[in-house]
């Protein structure tokens, strides 16, 4: 497959102010791209768009009074316009073509979020699994205790009604990706990394480059600047040490037993409950009692993240640990979609095995003694090619597993590499090409009182309501 060659600079020329007459994201419908669109936006800048298909996003964002085009077309692309892309755009793409033999210039998105955060106290949030949840509970808790931060996150937050938001303070909270390597476009005032764990390697091709990526990354912090990891996780663990080793400043959150070495903030007394969880937090010269309104172990941890950097940003620990009370989740981060019956629809993004082998122990905690059915959609061929054996060990925790056809997003077909990695490995899984038939057998699998996942990065999020309607009919008796 061909990606554009428009690669992150880190010239320095996307710390100018974004003084250009008008951006032209192609792609802007993707979570990513239509964040930093909406932000430039919020500036007061010209910003147009365009995709390959309608959606809910792109009503959001001509709501907004931007430009958007269904379809690519050359004459999409005011001549006048930057032209932004990110890494899944290919050379062929026509209104990129068209750019170029005008010699438009091109640049990446995360130069464009560079552009939009020119000014500000920019935080980090990185990791292969866990960014979207922790910089959204740092951005709503920022924004409850009242210093309106800007945010650039890949998700719906219901308390802000948006994952873009130019806020009034001097702080920008941002998803920093690391899928290819396009973070290192930044320089932030204090970096969060969540973990770690190898992903992407169809890019990086091995762990070793994987972590040295964000080696690189920790070296473009302004000076001065924080970085906050997980000592949870060994690879960030072992960057939060090479950090250190270099002079730079770091603190480390965890629960102490699943730490190789004692962290900075200890998250001790954990207790969860199926409407959230609570957990006492130890570090930066304060004890506070912490209670988060999302379940799962995991989101306590993430919250002690997001806690860690408040302290860092100058929030009192108490007041930090009151705000981050009021973040209710974030669309598609175990999102509810509908109860039938006793019976209820949960949708996840998850689409790594750590991040699946997660949702699952969330979704345990929510049905109590009911069973828990995964109807899941593997993402990219070369991920499952890779982790078709930790995927399978991970769903292997649900009651029942419907695994559905790979979504390809920016790849091409793999000859070889299908659902069926997964399944074969995994006895009393069903393989179900159709997704919304997946969904539908998913439902009629799950007993009495259970909860049902859909889960992937793609288009499975559509098919919760295949699920609902079957337990409808069963209602109704059809």
């Amino acid at each position: 497959m061909a990606k554009t060659n428009d690669r992150p600079s880190t010239t320095g020329e996307e710390d100018a102010p974004p003084t250009a007459p008008a951006f032209h994201f192609i792609g802007i419908g993707g979570a990513g791209m239509s964040v930093v669109a909406e932000l430039l936006a919020d500036r007061g800048l010209r910003v147009s768009g365009s995709d390959r298909a309608d959606s809910a996003v792109l009503d959001h964002l001509r709501g907004l009074g931007i430009t958007v085009h269904v379809g690519h077309d050359p004459a999409n692309v005011p001549a006048d316009a930057v032209v932004v892309v990110s890494s899944a755009i290919r050379d062929s793409n026509v209104e990129l073509a068209a750019a170029r033999a005008r010699g438009q210039r091109v640049i990446h998105r995360s130069q464009a979020l560079a552009l939009a955060a020119a000014g500000m106290r920019f935080v980090a949030v990185a990791g292969a699994h866990g960014k979207t949840t922790t910089s959204a509970m740092l951005a709503v808790a920022l924004h409850r205790v009242g210093l309106d931060p800007s945010a650039a996150i890949g998700g719906i937050i219901p308390e802000l009604g948006t994952g873009a938001h130019l806020g009034a303070g001097d702080i920008l909270v941002a998803e920093a990706d690391e899928s290819d390597g396009s973070f290192l476009n930044y320089a932030p005032s204090v970096e969060l990394v969540t973990n770690v764990e190898p992903d992407h390697l169809d890019h990086y091709r091995t762990r070793e480059a994987f972590e040295q990526v964000f080696v690189d990354f920790t070296e473009r912090l302004v000076e001065g600047g924080l970085l906050v990891c997980c000592a949870e996780d060994e690879g960030a663990s072992r960057l939060a040490a090479t950090a250190r080793a270099h002079g730079t400043r770091v603190l480390t959150y965890g629960r102490p037993e699943h730490c190789r070495t004692t962290p900075d903030v200890r998250i001790e007394d954990v207790a969860e409950r199926p409407d959230g969880s609570t957990a006492v937090l130890v570090g930066v010269g304060a004890r506070v009692d912490l209670s988060v309104s999302v379940p799962g172990w995991q989101n306590v941890v993430n919250a002690a993240g997001a806690w860690t950097v408040g302290a860092e940003l100058g929030v009192d620990p108490e007041q930090m640990a009151q705000a981050l009370r009021t973040f209710h989740g974030t669309e598609r981060r175990f999102q509810l979609r509908g109860e039938v019956g006793g019976r209820r629809v949960f949708d996840d993004y998850a689409h790594h095995p750590t991040e699946v082998a997660a949702a699952i122990a969330e979704a345990r905690v929510v049905a109590g003694d009911g069973p828990v059915t995964v109807v899941f959609q593997p993402h990219l061929y070369s991920r499952t090619k890779v982790f078709a054996e930790r995927f399978a060990r991970a769903l292997s925790a649900a009651d029942t597993v419907v695994v559905t056809d790979i979504y390809a997003a920016r790849e091409d077909p793999v000859e070889g590499v299908d659902s069926g990695l997964i399944t074969s490995r995994l006895p009393g899984s069903h393989l179900v090409h159709d997704m919304h038939e997946a969904s539908r057998l998913g439902a009629r699998l799950t007993g009495p009182g259970g909860v049902l996942v859909t889960m992937g990065a793609g288009s499975i999020t559509t098919t919760g309501k295949d699920a609902l309607d079957e337990w409808r009919r069963e209602e109704a008796g059809e």
